[in-house]
Order: structure tokens, then sequence, then C-alpha cells
């Protein structure tokens, strides 16, 4: 696709003096880009090569703090490095700035082995069980965010307080309100198009100043590069016109938070599995084992569709986020949603994502659930119908971070999937989020009780 270079191209571009800055980066645990920026010379000689980066930046928090508890690193062992490996074939232009290249990174310890808790290997590590049973997975994710009228400088000098979107009112599907962030909107869908995103579209979203970009499905990895690189765009492309732009699932309790859903199938031979027109509701028997599982370890996989305090609180009632694991047809009420039934494009949503997501993590999770209901020949129960919130008989999503902390450690079927390590990993990461809120003294406790208690 037009936007992606190869390193001959990268050499014509260099000597053209059109490219003179390759960002070389890595996808930390948090979904964010991290690296260095390489003069395009010396990325030419050597770093297209490799490079190296401190191993801390697979065992920090969202403040880059460094927590103890960590098996992986700690101040006792040093800190020592890893090696970033290029992967050329994700090398493309970055058009909304100047000059510039990207290319990202797979992370590897000193022996050049993969880092098991790297985002990007964990899926890798998962599409590659996928292959050895002869599919491959294609995904979508949807990126919602809000924008806000103010600088990320402004906003933090009021201590993120007084949030004023940039629209007024309900802009779901609005083109009068959507064309009046154009100048926004606009740069966002070319620059990631030029590339080597394949955006589909942008639309308002349900609340004010609320937008979803949507990516053109593609094979899991790709997708999650495809995500992760959106997400970093469209805050460098919002701070270059002066506004803000935050991926925080519920910024504010009255407002409709921001989720990411995700949508998958699995494919052989250029063809859907996941289709059989003489299923139930078009669906195969592969494709009703796989959905089996994603329900049956919802619960274990919910910290990796929601890592942090503040994803919580978007679970809510009658407000399109899903609080209850079940599969329903065309329904947005369920965690799990049949989308193209009987159709070549027939396919399962999963809604439970925020937008604060890693990508690599969650769509990881999904595909090990749905291995294992393939491999265990789960029998998928019939559709949720009605208004799953007020179906008593479903089983809720963990409803804070804390429950879903223990179902991720508890999970024989994570373990197994992604190992010990890896699990062990992210437990520490999520316990440490929670250790982090436990100390804070929050406005609402001051408010309520200051003078009343």
């Amino acid at each position: 696709m037009s936007g992606t270079l190869t390193l001959q191209r990268l050499r014509e571009m260099a000597a053209e003096e059109i490219i003179d800055t390759v960002l070389v980066c890595m996808v930390d645990m948090q979904g964010r880009l991290m690296g260095k920026r390489f003069h395009v010379q010396n990325f030419l000689d050597s770093s297209h090569d490799e490079t190296h980066c401190c191993n801390y930046l697979l065992a920090t928090d969202l403040e880059m703090a460094t927590p103890d508890g960590y098996a992986s690193t700690s101040w006792r062992a040093g800190y020592g490095d890893y090696v970033m490996k290029p992967d050329l074939s994700t090398m493309r232009r970055v058009p909304w700035l100047e000059g510039t290249a990207l290319v990202l990174c797979d992370v590897l310890d000193h022996h050049h082995e993969p880092v098991a808790h790297s985002p990007r290997q964990i899926l890798k590590a998962q599409t590659a069980r996928l292959a050895a049973m002869g599919f491959e997975a294609m995904m979508a994710t949807e990126l919602e965010f809000f924008l806000f009228d103010q600088t990320y400088k402004e906003l933090a000098a009021t201590g993120f307080r007084d949030l004023k979107p940039i629209s007024a009112y309900n802009e779901d599907y609005h083109i009068l309100q959507t064309s009046k962030e154009e100048a926004v909107m606009r740069p966002l869908r070319n620059h990631l198009f030029a590339a080597g995103i394949p955006v589909e579209n942008t639309k308002g979203e349900a609340e004010a100043g609320q937008e979803e970009l949507n990516i053109k499905y593609a094979e899991a990895v790709l997708c999650a590069d495809h995500h992760t690189i959106a997400k970093h765009a469209v805050k460098e492309i919002a701070w270059a016109n002066g506004v803000a732009a935050t991926f925080l699932p519920k910024w504010h309790q009255e407002r409709t938070g921001s989720s990411s859903h995700v949508h998958m199938s699995l494919w052989k031979d250029g063809k859907n599995v996941f289709q059989d027109p003489k299923g139930p509701h078009g669906m195969s028997a592969l494709m009703e084992s796989f959905v089996a599982g994603l329900l049956a370890y919802a619960a274990d996989s919910t910290v990796f569709f929601a890592p942090y305090i503040n994803s919580y609180k978007r679970f809510m009632k009658g407000t399109f986020a899903p609080t209850k694991i079940a599969w329903s047809i065309d329904n947005r009420t369920a965690g799990f949603r049949l989308c193209g039934e009987g159709s070549k494009a027939v396919r399962i949503e999963c809604r439970i994502g925020g937008s604060d997501m890693n990508p690599y993590l969650a769509q990881a999770a999904l595909l090990a659930a749905g291995i294992k209901g393939m491999e265990d020949k789960l029998k998928l129960a019939g559709p949720t119908t009605g208004d799953v919130y007020d179906d008593a008989s479903v089983q809720h999503i963990p409803s804070n971070l804390r429950d879903a902390t223990e179902a991720l450690r508890g999970s024989k079927m994570l373990r197994e999937a992604m190992g010990d390590w890896v699990v062990n990993h992210y437990v520490r990461c999520a316990e440490w989020e929670q250790e982090e809120f436990d100390k804070v003294v929050t406005d609402w406790e001051i408010a309520r009780g200051f003078e009343r208690a």
C-alpha cells in the first residue's frame, strides 16, 4: 500500500533529502510508541539492523515510574538493555511530521530471543498457534476518543478541570457538527492513509466532542500495528492543531465512555471459515466453538480489555458499554455481538474493550480464548435477546480492576496459552495500578465529607 517503505526506497528518499529522520519504536505495555529518533543516514548504515533500549520500558506505569515486584527487571538487577529489532515490513512515512519515517521493532533479549512479555510478541505467539492449526486471524479495531477545545498544556495547568469538548452536543453520525471538526479529522484521515494505514472513515460518536476512527480489517498483528500508529497520530495531529485528544474511557460520570470494539474472524485459503450458510445464523461449527471460548474466558481476559482504574467506570447500564458476558445477534447491549449474520463478512465483535486498551494484549487474549474454545469443542448456547443489561441470568463482566486482576491471576487458560511469566508480569502491572490509586485522596471524597463527615 502507498505509504509503506522499503529500505531501498528510504535510501532514495534520503538522497533526495525527503527523509532525514527515522522514528525507531517499540510498543510498551500501555500500547504507546517508545523509542529514538535516528538521523536517516545512521539508520541506513547500521541501526536498521538493531538498536537498544532500557528494559524498564516493559515494566513501567503510565507515569513512567519503576514499580517493584517485576521478575523481569529491577533496581537490584540493574535495569539493563533490550535489543530493538526493526521489523522493516512496518516502515512507513509519517506525513504529519516533516521529513520523517517510522519503523516498529520487535523486542529481544541479550541472546536475541523474543522478550515473552513484549505486547507484540504476546500477540505473535497466539497468531503462531493459529497458523499451526491452519488459520489466520483477521481483525479490526474501532478507535473512539474525545477532542477538547484546549491544548494539553492548558488542561494540565488547570489540573484537567473545566474540560470543554470541541462540540456542544451529541454528534453521533452528525455531518454538520463533524464538519466543524474537519481541521483535525481531515488531516488525520489523509495523513494516516498516506502512511499506509487503510483508513475507512471517521464519524461523530454518541457524545459531545466524541469521535470514531475506523480502519479496514487486517491480519491480527498488522491490525494492532495500525491501531497503535493511528492512536499516536490522533494525539500528535490534535496537538498540532491546538486541541487535545484523550483515549481515557470515562472522562466524566455523566458523559458516554469511549470504547475500542474488536471485530474478528478466522480465515483459511483466503476464505472466512466462520461462515457456513447451513449453520445457525450462518455460523460454522468452528465459529460457534470459538465464540463459546470467548464467553467462557471473558472474565479471565478483562484486564487486557480494561487495564486501569478508570476503565471500569465505563461499564454502565444504558451507555452502549456492556456489563454482561453474553453474545447476541446485532444487539449492542451484549458483550459480544454477531455481525454480518449469514454473509461472507460474518464475524464476532467484542464490545468489552475500552479506548485505553493495548490492542496487542486485547487481541492476544481474545485469540487465546477462541483457540481454547476450538480445542475443547465448546458448545455455544443460543444468543441472548432483548435488553441484556436487565437479564439477571447473565454473568457480569468484572466490575473493577481488583476483581479482574484476580481473574487473570487464576486463569489456567491464559497461563497455558501465554505462560506463567507473561501472566505474572501483567498481574503485577494491574496490582501496581490498584496500589497507586488506593493511596490517592480523590476530589469526590473531599467534597462529600469535608464539612458533613
